[in-house]
């Protein structure tokens, strides 16, 4: 592995590029600023590449040094993890990577469960739109968004989900909302990663087209909900995510429940060495469990 540079390097770059700054990557790392300029130099130099923009204003990432922390964050936090654990005598420790909506509206509900029924497992769980790189040990599960291609791993749909318009019920009686083609002249929300988008509502649903401005968008579910609880407009959402806010009052099927738009779209993925861990197989088997009673 003679290409890979000083960890010293990596360190001191991983540190500038997460503070913004010298000063504070050199504090945190108790090094002089001179020192963490020095590494970065250093590395810049290895690569072949200038990793940060400099300016009167401060310290910022090049597109170069944004794609090399995202390969190379990821893996320093691997290392750090299994550090961690092997200190603290954990031997049984479970990665899971999530996509943002299902972790913080789906999953986390949950997890006290996971909890009961697997006292030695100690997991760790983090949330983001980017996938897991499985290369570099960032996780031993992602649980996954979008349409399923991706080549050479495990890939295990969870649920089918009914995608709708969802509102709060105040807005509903507002703008006595009872036909598809008021939508038309009301505010409506986008979701801008979700698979089914208003288009493809309206072409199964009614005659008109969709509208093609909208009052918000969001790149993630949970913003979308929050924002028709508070009456921003129509959300195109999973009654599955949305499943709290529906039993709490706070949001309502506008149409019922038939006009919806069934997909898969969430999926537990990983390599298939990693079904050989007990924590991981222990973990899948909870996850369909749970998944069967959505």
């Amino acid at each position: 592995m003679a290409s890979i540079p000083p960890v010293v390097n990596l360190l001191a770059f991983e540190a500038v590029a997460r503070r913004r700054s010298f000063a504070l990557a050199a504090a945190e790392l108790h090094l002089t600023a001179s020192a963490i300029s020095h590494q970065v130099a250093r590395l810049e130099s290895h690569l072949g590449v200038r990793l940060f923009e400099r300016s009167a204003h401060g310290v910022r990432l090049s597109a170069a040094g944004e794609q090399y922390l995202t390969r190379v964050g990821g893996a320093l936090s691997a290392i750090s993890s299994a550090t961690d654990d092997l200190r603290q005598g954990v031997s049984n420790s479970l990665y899971v990577h999530s996509a943002p909506s299902i972790a913080s509206l789906w999953l986390m509900p949950r997890l006290r469960a996971f909890a009961q029924a697997y006292p030695d497992i100690s997991l760790n769980l983090s949330a983001a739109h980017t996938h897991s790189d499985f290369a570099f040990g960032q996780a031993d599960i992602d649980i996954r968004y979008g349409v399923p291609n991706w080549p050479d791993l495990v890939i295990e749909p969870l649920f089918e989900e009914r995608i709708l318009p969802l509102a709060a019920p105040d807005f509903i009686r507002e703008h006595r909302l009872k036909r598809q083609e008021h939508l038309l002249d009301l505010p409506l929300i986008q979701s801008n990663v979700n698979v089914v988008q208003w288009s493809d509502w309206f072409r199964e649903f009614s005659n008109h087209r969709a509208p093609d401005r909208f009052a918000v968008r969001f790149d993630r579910a949970q913003m979308s909900l929050d924002a028709a609880t508070q009456g921003l407009g129509v959300a195109l959402e999973s009654t599955t995510l949305a499943k709290g806010h529906i039993a709490e009052g706070k949001l309502r099927p506008v149409f019922g429940l038939e006009k919806a738009v069934r997909v898969k779209a969430h999926f537990a993925v990983y390599p298939a060495r990693h079904a050989k861990r007990p924590a991981v197989e222990g973990f899948l088997t909870w996850l369909h469990s749970e998944a069967a009673r959505t």
